[in-house]
């Protein structure tokens, strides 16, 4: 008896040891990188946006006033800007990009790209992680009415995984131990240290840095945000940023959780005009604290001003929906019906693509 539970000790060491493997790290750190760290006082060595600003500093090149959220006679809705579905025509422009991509729900995304490979786009299938699940169930809010499945299948067709920062709702360690070790994980500077043990093969990017996986150019981006995974004391201890793919001259870019800044000008100054963009149009109002939402994610006329400043050829809106958590927004679709109300009233020539989740679309 001694012996067989002796054995059955070892052989669960020896399974524990292969799935908490010692993850493989790498850094992308170029000529051209840019790192941003706060200088002095309490919180020095940590990133930092490029543009930082206080409030009283803070301007938006416009802001809707009155009545932003109108209904939409292809927006039909169970109850105003609640669990709704876009019923308008879905035609992009031709672009001949070569990607093709499907829209999970809030902020993943899965990615084929022109040479074939799968790319994962902060990938959250479920509710959040732990502790903030059980915060979640126990103080019965942020529940996410709805998630995004995606079959073993092609979670095993992967060959990259983007994150673009720590929040519960773009990084989750259950979806991560799903996919699996076989990809390669990209995340900015400082992230590696919050993925799980696994085995897992990572590339860490500073901003403006870039990493080729096959035919395929990977840069991280910056992004107008702030980065934290715990409750206390690691505060942008991690870096964030956006994604810019690149294939053949033609580019898709995710900007990540992001507020609106001069760095989209930066953005187009330098890889030029983009193809396809991915913006956030969600989570920027707040009753109590509106002005720091706004500060950190742009409103849906900011993504179109930001459209705009990135050339992009087509764009792409994500954060609404049926899939999201709702966090700071009105409704499941209030953003998307302020969205269309201000293309309108800003006469905005960016040509929209609007999806509901699930849709694939060849681009």
């Amino acid at each position: 008896m001694r012996q067989l539970q002796l054995c059955t000790i070892l052989l669960g060491s020896v399974l524990l040891s292969a799935c908490t493997a010692a993850n493989t790290v790498k850094q992308q750190l170029s000529e051209t990188a840019v790192i941003e760290r706060v200088s002095e006082g309490e919180y020095q060595g940590r990133f930092r946006n490029l543009y930082p600003s206080t409030e009283a500093e803070r301007s938006y090149p416009v802001t809707c006033s009155g009545q932003c959220y109108p209904a939409h006679p292809e927006l039909i809705c169970r109850s105003p800007g609640q669990d709704c579905r876009y019923t308008g025509a879905q035609q992009a422009p031709v672009l001949h990009s070569g990607f093709r991509l499907q829209w999970l729900g809030h902020a993943s995304f899965v990615v084929h790209t022109p040479d074939g490979q799968q790319v994962l786009i902060d990938p959250v299938f479920g509710q959040f992680d732990w502790p903030v699940r059980w915060v979640q169930w126990f103080a019965g809010i942020i529940k996410r009415p709805y998630t995004p499945t995606i079959s073993s299948t092609t979670l095993a067709e992967t060959d990259a995984v983007l994150y673009s920062h720590l929040h519960y709702d773009h990084f989750s360690h259950e979806s991560i131990k799903q996919i699996g070790n076989n990809p390669t994980y990209y995340l900015p500077l400082g992230m590696a240290d919050y993925m799980p043990e696994g085995g897992y093969r990572i590339v860490e990017h500073a901003w403006y840095s870039q990493s080729q996986q096959g035919a395929l150019n990977i840069h991280l981006v910056p992004a107008h945000h702030f980065n934290n995974r715990k409750f206390f004391d690691d505060d942008n201890k991690a870096m964030w940023g956006g994604w810019l793919l690149e294939h053949g001259g033609k580019t898709l870019f995710f900007a990540g959780d992001t507020g609106y800044s001069k760095h989209f000008k930066d953005i187009q100054q330098k890889y030029g005009d983009i193809d396809i963009c991915l913006l956030p149009i969600a989570s920027y109002h707040h009753e109590d604290h509106g002005a720091w939402y706004r500060y950190v994610h742009t409103t849906p006329e900011d993504a179109l001003v930001a459209a705009k400043e990135l050339g992009c050829k087509m764009m792409i809106p994500w954060g609404y929906g049926n899939a999201s958590w709702q966090m700071g927004d009105i409704s499941s679709h209030s953003p998307l019906l302020r969205l269309l109300h201000m293309q309108q009233q800003l006469k905005s020539q960016v040509p929209l693509l609007i999806l509901n989740e699930g849709d694939e679309v060849q681009l």
